[in-house]
């Protein structure tokens, strides 16, 4: 794919050839870009998925460290410094606050819809919405919490409280304390013996009590909820069942109902310990933090829990332990293992003044770090935080279930009602055997296969990605990296290092090029240009010559006297006029320049030493990078700078690119990526994630990099990538594919199974325990499915 012959420049808004592509077609190059596809961002500055944390509420309801500066509050008398009544706080309406609740027991998505909009319908509540995915619950409010969590217990659920802290969950409790599983085991018990002294022939008075007990035990649960679900007018899956099983009992299949609230009871508890799974490699995150951490204060080092340090604080950490804070190294050297945050495999060196995150393991050497953020504003907890907020993000294919599933079941029910009563009604049919075919029909039409076949698979990916450093804002952009056929990239800082290397140096007039390296590092080591820092950087290792009387000359270089004489560092403009002789080495200048290239002149009044090139370099990785989107179908990679033409020729010239645009403003970003989208399809653009902020937003989906610790970044991205890695946009085009089919399948095999249950009671073969293991094997199945995209893709 590598295409120098045959490539387009634009500049200025117009484009222009290199020069060498006269073999190109017309087909083959790019459209102009007119004046009017420029200027204007249009569409979305920042995507809708950026959302602040929960904050912590002051005394008053304002939010504390947030929006607290005093004169925003002050009336216009006390701004201008004159005396005033003091003024109260106005506490005649209802505060509202935002509260986040941990619910246990949600195991159906589509009960955890109903919760959510019960909650939501409450006097007094403003907004309510539940993370399935996370098993959370954010209301905003002006109730007592009480009040939220007494209505959450009357659903059938359990909540508590939880902070913006993100602690570990607390573990489980073991499979014998746990309630439901021991009903469940119970009831299986129960069933057993019941099955054989029926197989035996002991009397009714002996069989149906054991049934009954069998059915009280594995269906208490559901019946409980079901009531709770009846009393609100929603009839979710425990309500049916339970239905299922009353009906059962009284026409006398008492079997068959102690079968069906067993089954039931066992596919509850295994889809609540699958879920679990899913929802604990998301959790998992939160546990990477210490909760308590050693802390230098005047008294001594003192243990305290992290939200009780503060922004400024010294913490202490010993060789071995993981970092409780984000904050600036104090002093210590060490490696730390920044995997967690970054999804860098080998451990990153750290000295005075390197910042450092919270869940990073630090490897050997102590170190003292100045705390710069709050547990709960640390990366890693900004990271929790996006993770659940993508969680809660309905990716399109899961708002088309949803919709589905709206309709989908009421029909149902009217179909099941119909079954039980007009037969009997209209064509004088036997009750009983058309109201079991009714309840049968009445467990087939619960779709929590199907509302659970998106949720789980996105939960996955997003976990899955989150360990790789890759943070996903929403399902609906992991969906998307699916569909994308062009990539756009910035060059400086995406494509290229973002910052000057040294990559010539040519000595002459008989001196080496270590002593070259030496006299220009000599001098440039006092002056703060970016250029300077380069040469300094590459001299590193070198003895450089001791410089005095340093001058910095402004636009052309500098100057100071090494071993008593004065020797000059600069452009071409300083050595044209200090009348030195170049013509010998114009040529070489040339070729320098040409390949985009800024020499750096070494030399004293007279004579011309060497010459130093500097050059944002490329990335090592690329190239490979561009070759792995070309290998997944990717069918356009272009590269957007705003640099000069000769520039992005010298860098595209490396690169497998099929367009490269130069000159271009922001506006004209914007332009092109627009011009893109229409010409290719859906294009991603990766950037640095602020200055590129309009092309992101404009992109299908924008990809920011290298962002750790840049929560501007973290919020304008819908993809962000925490590490420099280019290769993990393959990665994520083939998790997205991963995704896109396993979600396919889970809804194909969830209404597939529903069509074949309805044909088998058409055709008299269905029963209920049969009906009952369908469901629940088909939710387990699809959550099962939808696990496989928690483990590492196999790179191909």
């Amino acid at each position: 794919m590598m295409l120098p012959d045959c490539r387009e420049w634009v500049e200025d808004g117009k484009v222009r050839s290199s020069g060498r592509d006269r073999r190109c077609s017309d087909k083959d190059r790019e459209a102009v870009l007119n004046d009017g596809d420029r200027g204007g961002t249009g569409g979305r500055l920042f995507p809708a998925t950026a959302i602040a944390p929960y904050n912590r509420r002051d005394d008053d309801g304002g939010e504390a460290g947030a929006g607290s500066d005093p004169a925003m509050r002050l009336p216009p008398s006390l701004q201008a410094g004159q005396p005033a009544a003091r003024v109260q706080p106005d506490r005649s309406g209802p505060v509202l606050q935002a509260a986040l609740f941990r619910v246990s027991g949600m195991d159906c998505g589509d009960c955890a819809a109903k919760l959510e909009r019960k909650i939501a319908a409450m006097v007094g509540v403003r907004s309510a919405t539940i993370n399935f995915g996370a098993g959370k619950l954010s209301v905003e409010h002006d109730l007592d919490d009480a009040v939220i969590m007494e209505a959450v217990r009357n659903a059938g659920y359990q909540a508590e409280r939880v902070d913006n802290i993100h602690r570990p969950p607390l573990a489980g409790p073991s499979w014998w304390k746990d309630m439901r599983t021991v009903a469940t085991v119970a009831s299986g018990v129960l069933l057993g013996v019941a099955a054989v002294c029926d197989r035996l022939g002991l009397p009714t008075g002996v069989v149906i009590p054991l049934y009954v007990v069998t059915a009280i035990t594995g269906g208490y649960q559901a019946a409980r909820s079901g009531f709770y679900s009846l009393r609100a007018l929603s009839f979710d899956m425990n309500f049916l069942m339970t239905a299922a099983v009353v009906g059962a009992a009284i026409i006398g299949e008492w079997s068959e109902g102690a079968t069906v609230a067993f089954l039931f009871s066992l596919g509850n508890t295994l889809q609540a310990y699958t879920l679990d799974k899913t929802r604990r490699s998301i959790q998992s995150l939160m546990e990477l933090a210490p909760l308590e951490a050693t802390v230098h204060r005047q008294e001594g080092d003192v243990r305290l829990p992290v939200e009780a340090i503060v922004v400024g604080d010294v913490v202490i950490v010993k060789p071995g332990e993981r970092i409780a804070m984000d904050g600036i190294v104090r002093s210590g050297v060490s490696a730390v293992n920044q995997a967690a945050i970054t999804g860098e495999s080998i451990p990153v060196e750290k000295a005075v003044d390197d910042p450092v995150y919270a869940g990073t393991v630090n490897e050997h050497g102590a170190l003292e770090v100045t705390v710069t953020k709050t547990a709960d504003h640390s990366t890693l907890a900004r990271i929790a935080h996006l993770v659940e907020e993508a969680q809660r993000q309905k990716a399109p294919s899961q708002q088309f279930v949803d919709v589905f599933a709206r309709y989908y079941t009421p029909l149902v029910l009217a179909a099941a009602a119909a079954v039980m009563v007009l037969p009997w009604l209209i064509f004088h049919q036997p009750f009983a055997p058309w109201f079991y075919n009714g309840l049968v029909l009445l467990v087939i039409s619960c779709p929590c296969a199907l509302i659970i076949s998106t949720p789980v698979s996105i939960v996955c990916a997003i976990g899955n990605a989150s360990r790789r450093g890759v943070l996903i804002k929403g399902g609906a952009y992991l969906e998307q990296m699916g569909s994308v056929t062009a990539v756009a990239f910035d060059k400086t800082g995406t494509l290229t290092q973002g910052r000057p290397a040294v990559t010539d140096i040519i000595a002459v007039h008989g001196i080496s090029e270590g002593e070259l390296l030496a006299i220009a590092a000599g001098i440039e080591k006092w002056s703060e240009h970016p250029l300077a820092q380069a040469v300094v950087e590459r001299a590193k290792g070198v003895v450089l010559k001791s410089a005095t009387h340093f001058k910095a000359l402004v636009g052309r270089g500098a100057q100071a006297r090494i071993n008593g004489q004065t020797m000059y560092v600069g452009n071409l403009r300083l050595f044209e006029e200090l009348g030195c002789d170049l013509g010998p080495n114009e040529p070489v200048l040339a070729d320098l320049e040409q390949q985009g290239k800024t020499v750096i002149l070494v030399g004293d009044r007279e004579t011309l030493h060497g010459m130093i090139a500097v050059a944002d370099t490329i990335r090592q990785d690329s190239n490979e990078a561009l070759l792995a989107l070309h290998r997944l179908g990717v069918r356009h990679i272009s590269m957007l700078t705003g640099d000069n033409r000769r520039v992005a020729a010298a860098i595209a010239r490396h690169l497998s690119l099929d367009a490269v645009y130069s000159e271009l403003l922001p506006e004209d970003k914007v332009a092109t990526v627009r011009k893109i989208a229409s010409e290719h399809g859906n294009v991603v653009m990766v950037g640095d994630g602020v200055n590129d902020a309009p092309a992101l937003a404009v992109s299908t989906v924008g990809v920011a990099m290298g962002v750790a610790g840049s929560d501007v970044a973290l919020e304008t991205a819908d993809v962000a990538l925490m590490t420099d890695d280019l290769g993990k946009l393959a990665y994520l085009i083939r998790l997205s594919h991963k995704t896109v089919a396993i979600i396919k399948q889970n809804i194909v095999f969830s209404v597939l199974i529903k069509f074949t249950f309805l044909a088998l009671l058409v055709a008299g073969m269905a029963n209920l325990w049969l009906a009952v293991f369908a469901d629940m094997g088909a939710s387990l199945l699809v959550i099962l499915n939808g696990m496989r995209l928690m483990r590492r893709l196999q790179d191909t």
